[in-house]
């Protein structure tokens, strides 16, 4: 039988009975003669078994077999719950979990068979002791071999003629050309933002000539955690080592100078594999499971493709509206047909425009239907939470307590899927740097239990959320020494820095201000990912804190990234767009009220200096020949903000608000972030998109 259809539905209901059964357990911890959430854990724990045994997968079938029995057990009170039955328990959901990003990878569950869990759990049954729980678990299962050699694999590629020329015109400049291997820490939660720190870092002495696995499965973290290119420099090779490694959750970065001529006329043999016994470190142990368990797909699933997520459950009247305007769609499109053929009447133009008009309210009504069904509670998302403040809890001998409000907040599918990462940075880091331990607290007259909020609102077209601590807040006086020791400033300017930009130190790539690196920070890993990642998102995060009472973390998204309301302008003979979410106001400025600041163009507008910042010169527009003629005395400029910063962009131009379409251009403009996306006009015309955010 083949079960590949009923894949979509398995991944939906499998995360929808793992959530049940995490917060379930959650419950269980703090009441465990609770007979209803006994039963509900029985009930999952038997669909995940019958379901997993359906589509064939056995060695989940077998641990959800076993969980079941402890529930059996628990059920008819012959086993009372105790705490290290819950740990084992949440060890097997995160199990469960693992077996199902395997299936959502590679349409199989890998070959984890998990047996320590299942040993704990038959221990249980047996009213032994359990001898190894929580992360000792895990460890017996992924600790079978002490340590991962690296390999070098950057010429492990086929490359393509193009890339041979384009490798050929470096070498023909007097380039040097470096292959890398970087392998990424397996406890990463951001695999591609990773990478491109990496690219980043590298693209400041030289140029990457040859990405593998390409840019775009990289973008899509389609890879595991090893990632290879070629780069070209005239710089030293030990520099553009040093410079890779510096970037935080980077394993090991192997490099290795590229002779042109070899890579050009012959393949890859296995004596061009060199192998590095340096800096082998026990945590590596992941990246070989990995590669374990690829190569045991591969056979038998060439052609499997990777299974995703793709369905959202839509409330039915939702979709009767959205079959009811559907509907009338068509009855005004026939209107306007019969209309078009008709001849000689003298209402034919004003029938025309009613129904022009008409057919305009259809479809925006539609347009907010189909919006409406595609948005989703972000519910989903922080349903996860409380789970690992619990962990973290654990972890760091701290007490805390999360509380959760307005999970049922909507926000379009796309924006739901890509926030929870930043949001689960930000709560690690209220947990580990702002809350302090019980016995601090206690000194400075607060309650034991640390407190951490979460808060979800819409504000207009976009939602807030909010996240809290009741913990020390930031030291901004440590920060600002950080900021003198790593040279960001020096301590002449750091003087005159206001509390606002001190803390804004802390979205600098890799820098922490954890005094021991441990796996819940310490690396320079968080706020510089969340907001590169947010902003991606095309929102914004700021920080507010007070020292000593705690921080605030408010983090603003657009509740869409499909339509947006736009501002058109024209630059020369070129449409652009800009999302009005951005827009402050638009103003007409003299040209003789255009000041300098470091002989750069500002402007002064109610005491506030904004920097102007001419888009013909940034997009390269090229000027007709009668441009100097035509240059009148006042300027068309359009105020954008990000936070507290503002910016004035120069247009020739303004044509007005209109709602627009974003369409993605993939990787034509791939290096231009500049450039968020495209649309098309009515005529047809495409016109780009400027990203506000990008050009502050």
């Amino acid at each position: 039988m083949d079960v590949s259809q009923y894949l979509d539905i398995f991944i939906d209901e499998t995360s929808e009975h793992l959530q049940d059964l995490s917060d379930c357990i959650m419950v269980l911890e703090k009441e465990p003669d609770n007979k209803d959430t006994i039963n509900e854990i029985f009930r999952a724990a038997h669909s995940l078994k019958g379901m997993a045994g359906t589509m064939g997968f056995k060695r989940m079938q077998r641990l959800t077999h076993d969980m079941e029995n402890v529930f059996q057990e628990v059920r008819s009170d012959k086993l009372a719950i105790n705490s290290q039955m819950i740990d084992v328990l949440f060890q097997c959901l995160d199990a469960i979990e693992s077996y199902l990003e395997n299936v959502k990878a590679s349409s199989t569950e890998g070959n984890q068979d998990n047996e320590a869990i299942i040993q704990a759990l038959n221990a249980l049954l047996e009213g032994r002791p359990v001898e190894a729980t929580n992360s000792e678990i895990v460890k017996q299962d992924s600790e079978e071999a002490d340590k991962t050699e690296y390999v070098f694999r950057a010429l492990e590629h086929e490359f393509s003629d193009t890339e041979l020329d384009s490798l050929k015109k470096e070498v023909e400049k007097g380039q040097k050309l470096f292959g890398f291997t970087v392998y990424i820490n397996p406890n990463c939660l951001l695999k591609s933002a990773r990478a491109f720190l990496v690219f980043r870092a590298i693209e400041e002495y030289g140029d990457i000539i040859v990405y593998n696995p390409s840019s775009q499965e990289i973008e899509d973290e389609n890879f595991d955690l090893v990632f290879n290119f070629i780069a070209s420099s005239s710089e030293k090779q030990a520099l553009l080592v040093k410079v890779a490694r510096n970037v935080s959750e980077i394993d090991e970065v192997l490099c290795e100078q590229v002779d042109y001529e070899e890579i050009s006329g012959r393949t890859i043999d296995d004596e061009r594999i060199s192998i590095t016994e340096d800096n082998v470190q026990t945590n590596n142990t992941a990246v070989a499971v990995k590669e374990q368990q690829k190569n045991s797909t591969v056979k038998g699933q060439t052609n499997a493709k990777p299974v995703t997520n793709r369905t959202v459950r839509v409330d039915i009247e939702k979709l009767d509206t959205l079959m009811n305007q559907v509907s009338e769609l068509i009855i005004a499109k026939n209107s306007l047909v019969s209309i078009s053929g008709q001849e000689g009447q003298g209402n034919q133009n004003q029938s025309f425009h009613e129904q022009i008009e008409y057919l305009e309210r259809i479809t925006t009504s539609l347009h907010e239907s189909v919006m409406k069904a595609r948005m989703v509670p972000i519910e989903s998302v922080v349903n996860k939470f409380p789970r690992m403040i619990r962990d973290l809890s654990k972890k760091l001998d701290k007490k805390m307590e999360l509380y959760m409000s307005g999970e049922e907040t909507e926000l379009d599918r796309t924006v739901v899927d890509q926030i929870g990462d930043p949001l689960q940075h930000l709560l690690r880091n209220s947990a580990d740097h702002g809350l302090e331990s019980a016995e601090v607290r206690k000194k400075a007259g607060k309650p034991e239990v640390g407190s951490i909020f979460l808060n979800a609102y819409q504000e207009g077209n976009n939602v807030v959320i909010e996240v809290r601590d009741d913990g020390n807040g930031i030291d901004t006086d440590s920060v600002k020494a950080k900021a003198i020791e790593r040279g960001i400033v020096s301590e002449e300017q750091a003087e005159s820095l206001t509390k606002q930009e001190i803390i804004d130190f802390l979205f600098l790539p890799s820098f922490s201000m954890a005094k021991t690196v441990s796996d819940v920070s310490g690396r320079g890993v968080g706020l510089d990912v969340v907001k590169s990642n947010i902003e991606a998102l095309g929102g914004d995060v700021e920080v507010s804190s007070t020292l000593h009472e705690g921080s605030k973390f408010t983090v603003r998204l657009p509740l869409t990234l499909a339509i947006i309301q736009a501002l058109m302008v024209e630059i020369e003979n070129e449409k652009y767009a800009i999302a009005l979410a951005s827009i402050q106001n638009i103003e007409d400025i003299a040209v003789e009220d255009i000041k300098y600041v470091q002989a750069k163009e500002v402007i002064i507008i109610r005491g506030i200096v904004i920097p102007l910042i001419r888009l013909d010169k940034v997009l390269d527009i090229e000027r007709s020949a009668d441009f100097a003629e035509r240059s009148e005395e006042n300027l068309t400029v359009v105020i954008v903000r990000k936070g507290e910063n503002y910016a004035g962009l120069v247009v020739d131009r303004l044509m007005g608000q209109q709602e627009i379409v974003i369409k993605s251009i993939g990787n034509y403009i791939n290096n231009n972030k500049i450039i968020s996306g495209a649309t098309i006009l009515g005529d047809g015309e495409v016109a780009l998109i400027l990203d506000a955010n990008t050009l502050i």
